[in-house]
C-alpha cells in the first residue's frame, strides 16, 4: 500500500513537472494571444475583414518563417541572413518584369531565375558563418545590412550604367537606377488567383497559395528524415561528435543555410505576389527581423524550432499586427502608436531571447 502511494505521488510529482515545463514554453504564444485577445477587443474590427487579413497573411508570409527552421536545426541560430533570399527573389521579379513575362508562368520563371542566386548567396552566407561560429546570428544579422547596400549601389548605379536597361517602367528618368516602386501588376495574386474560394463579400481563400505552404510543411518535415536531415540534426546537437562520426560538419552548415536561402527567395516571391508591388530598396530590410520574430512569438528559441510553432507564429504576430494600429488609434486617437507598438514587438521578442540563450549557455558552462 505504501510503494503504491510513493508510485502515486511519484507520477504526480512527474507530472506537474511536465505540466510546469509546458507552460514556460507556451508562455510566450499565450502572451501573445492575451495581446491579440485585448487588441482584437478595443479594434472592434469586423469578423470577416479581420478573418479575411488573417488568412491572406497566413498564405503568403508562412515560407519566409519555415525558411528559419533548418538552421536552427543544424545549432546555428536564426539566420537573419534570409534578407539575401528576398533579394535573390526580387532579382526574379525584376527581371521578369523586364521582359514582360506575366501570369503564374511568370512567377514560376522569376523563382527559376532566383533559386541560382539564392544558392550562390546561401553558399557565400555559409562559408561565412563557418568562420564565425558561436556568433553565427550576429554574424548573420551584420551581413544581411552589408548585402543591403551591394544591393543599394548595384541597382542604384550600375543598373543603365554598366548594365543596359531602357525599360521606362524600371528605370529613373536619368537613365541610371531602378526606380523605387516597381508595378507587378503582370504577376499580381497570379498564384493567389489560381484557385481561390469566395466564401461570402470580403471573404475569399486563396486555397492554391494555402497549399504551396502545406506542402513544404510537408517537404520539410520529409527531409528532416533523409539522410541529410538527420546529419543537419547531429550538426546541430553537438558538433564535435558529428565530426567524429565522420560527417562533414562545415559541408553539412553551408547545405542548411542554402536551403534557408532559397526557401526565403520562393517565400519573398509569394509574399511579393501578393502584395502586388515591389519597393525596391526596402521590400527585402525587414524581412529577416519580422520572420524571426514570428517564429519566436509561435514559441521556438534559438536551438529548437518546429513546424507548428512557425504557423502559430505567424498567426499570432500578423494578428497583431492587423489590430495594433486600429486598436492605438481607438485608445488614444492615433494609429502611429500601434506601429510603434509593433516595432517594440519585433525587437523586443528578439532581444529576449537572445538574452535567455546567452543565460542559457552561461548556466551550463557553470554546470561544468
Amino acid at each position: 500500500m505504501m510503494a503504491m502511494k510513493l508510485e502515486l505521488a511519484k507520477n504526480s510529482s512527474v507530472l506537474t513537472v511536465r505540466i510546469r515545463q509546458k507552460l514556460i514554453e507556451m508562455a510566450v504564444p499565450l502572451l501573445f494571444l492575451v495581446l491579440c485577445g485585448i487588441g482584437a477587443y478595443f479594434a472592434q474590427l469586423s469578423p470577416v475583414f479581420l478573418i479575411n487579413e488573417i488568412i491572406m497573411r497566413m498564405a503568403r508570409n508562412p515560407l519566409l518563417v519555415l525558411a528559419l527552421i533548418i538552421p536552427v536545426v543544424a545549432g546555428m541560430g536564426m539566420n537573419f541572413a534570409i534578407t539575401l533570399g528576398a533579394m535573390a527573389g526580387q532579382i526574379g521579379l525584376i527581371i521578369i518584369t523586364h521582359y514582360e513575362i506575366n501570369g503564374i508562368t511568370g512567377l514560376l520563371v522569376a523563382a527559376l531565375i532566383a533559386t541560382p542566386f539564392a544558392v550562390l548567396f546561401g553558399y557565400l552566407t555559409g562559408k561565412l558563418l563557418n568562420r564565425a561560429k558561436g556568433k553565427e546570428m550576429i554574424t548573420s544579422m551584420i551581413f544581411g545590412f552589408f548585402a543591403n547596400y551591394v544591393w543599394q549601389l548595384f541597382f542604384l548605379a550600375f543598373v543603365g550604367s554598366i548594365i543596359p536597361m531602357r525599360n521606362e517602367k524600371l528605370i529613373l528618368s536619368t537613365g541610371v537606377g531602378l526606380r523605387n516602386t516597381i508595378d507587378l501588376a503582370g504577376i499580381r495574386q497570379s498564384l493567389d488567383n489560381l484557385l481561390k474560394i469566395q466564401v461570402v463579400q470580403g471573404l475569399s481563400i486563396p486555397v492554391s497559395t494555402l497549399l504551396v505552404v502545406a506542402l513544404f510543411c510537408v517537404l520539410i518535415t520529409f527531409f528532416m528524415k533523409t539522410k541529410l536531415g538527420q546529419d543537419i540534426r547531429a550538426v546541430g546537437q553537438n558538433m564535435e561528435i558529428a565530426r567524429i562520426s565522420g560527417i562533414d560538419v562545415d559541408r553539412v552548415r553551408i547545405y542548411a543555410i542554402i536551403i534557408s536561402t532559397v526557401l526565403a527567395a520562393w517565400g519573398q516571391l509569394i509574399w511579393l505576389q501578393n502584395i502586388g508591388t515591389l519597393n525596391t530598396y526596402g521590400s527585402h530590410v525587414q524581412v529577416g527581423l519580422f520572420a524571426v520574430a514570428a517564429l519566436l512569438i509561435g514559441g521556438a528559441s534559438v536551438t529548437k524550432a518546429t513546424i507548428w510553432q512557425v504557423l502559430l507564429g505567424t498567426f499570432l504576430f500578423h494578428t497583431l499586427f492587423i489590430i495594433s494600429p486600429v486598436a492605438g488609434r481607438n485608445l488614444v486617437g492615433d494609429a502611429q502608436i500601434g506601429e510603434f507598438f509593433r516595432v517594440f514587438v519585433a525587437y523586443g521578442v528578439i532581444a529576449v531571447a537572445l538574452l535567455l540563450h546567452a543565460w542559457q549557455k552561461y548556466a551550463s558552462t557553470k554546470k561544468l
